[in-house]
């Protein structure tokens, strides 16, 4: 019997245990189309060709390409879409953004109905890839740069790579708070920030959920409950508490991205040692049966360039050979970041429901709809 609801156990076992977003993908219908594992090619070596090079064979190819990117809102990879569409502006790329857990589903029907329309995918959904590569599914291809990457940020055979460093944690407004602000979670409790907290709902999104399991394991379900008790503003996506904070509609927000450079931002993105946080690689990774596969492969390599990795939003790139800016760590070497604990928690699917369905006791159900739309069975085709 799981001690996943003990609340003696769950003090025990402490924010070391190895416990996003979406639910594994239903594989009864596609496993008859499943190429078989046995008959993947084993991965060559590094990339070689220049980006300029393999954007000249992505022409060649017919100059298209479709990425389904895990996100919260339908404009949140714009600024990626502008950035590649910059530096390569005669590809004709579509960015497609959804919540992973519907995009992975997505794909396994899109498989299931040979209607496949992504090139590429990018997911919060870690145990996809593990599941399509098993299947036979993904390409293993080792990108310019693969060798540079953290060893929890890749694949061995080159199936997938972690081609983003993303952290969840709570942050502050600044005026909001004052002087008094919450040094850590566990502060978040007290009553005087009662009605000034909103979050993202850990039963919709699996990244916030794992946040909130170590918050559990860290604290207890009394902190849970006293949590619950705050007149929190629940919301789906994990951009919500972030515009709630810069909006000043509240003080403190729970389960979003954000970044720890030391900065005059209005809001602060709280990590404090010995208590816990997380992150995770979102991973990327070419379908076999892709269209084109070699403008994916473009898009693989210009996200993992030094160019692309030393501008990621929050400071954290999935290289080994890119300094951080001043006042950060890789992420790997933040202990309470529980980087390889999530690849872990997201294998589990019963662990993760019973996850969900307790925190819906405390929380309500989720409520509202998916805040990047409704995007439909076929976006980008």
């Amino acid at each position: 019997m799981s001690s996943f609801f003990s609340r003696r156990s769950v003090l025990a076992t402490g924010a070391g245990a190895a416990l996003g977003l979406g639910a594994i993908g239903a594989t009864a219908n596609s496993a008859s189309a499943t190429p078989a594992a046995a008959s993947r090619p084993s991965a060559g070596r590094e990339e070689t060709r220049t980006l300029d090079e393999l954007y000249q064979a992505a022409l060649k190819e017919g100059g298209k390409l479709v990425v389904y990117a895990g996100g919260d809102t339908p404009t949140q990879q714009d600024g990626t879409k502008a950035a590649f569409k910059a530096r390569f502006p005669d590809i004709d790329l579509t960015l497609i953004v959804d919540y992973s857990k519907y995009h992975d589903v997505r794909v396994d029907n899109q498989f299931a109905t040979d209607t496949l329309v992504p090139d590429v995918v990018q997911l919060q959904t870690l145990q996809d890839f593990v599941r399509w590569n098993q299947q036979g599914r993904l390409l293993h291809y080792k990108p310019a740069g693969f060798s540079k990457l953290y060893k929890s940020f890749k694949d061995p055979q080159g199936a997938w790579v972690a081609v983003s460093a993303i952290a969840f944690s709570f942050l502050y407004g600044t005026a909001a708070v004052g002087s008094d602000a919450p040094r850590n979670p566990l502060e978040l409790v007290d009553p005087k920030w009662k009605g000034k907290i909103a979050s993202s709902y850990p039963h919709d999104d699996d990244a916030v959920l794992y946040l909130y399991a170590l918050y559990a394991r860290t604290y207890g379900w009394d902190w849970v409950a006293r949590l619950a008790a705050q007149d929190v503003r629940f919301a789906r996506g994990s951009n919500t508490p972030g515009q709630a904070v810069f909006g000043g509609q509240k003080a403190i927000g729970i389960g979003t991205a954000g970044s720890a450079v030391p900065s005059s931002s209005p809001a602060k993105f709280v990590i404090a040692d010995g208590h816990p946080f997380m992150a995770w690689g979102q991973r990327a990774a070419i379908l076999k049966q892709a269209k084109n596969s070699t403008a994916a492969k473009l898009y693989l390599n210009w996200q993992l360039s030094a160019e692309t990795q030393k501008n990621s939003f929050n400071g954290w790139s999935v290289r080994t050979d890119i300094t951080p800016p001043a006042g950060l760590k890789p992420i790997w070497e933040y202990p309470d970041a529980h980087l390889d604990g999530f690849p872990k928690f997201m294998a589990d699917r019963a662990e993760v429901e019973r996850w969900k369905q307790t925190f819906a006791l405390y929380f309500g159900e989720v409520k509202g709809d998916p805040t990047p739309g409704w995007p439909g069975l076929h976006p980008g085709a």
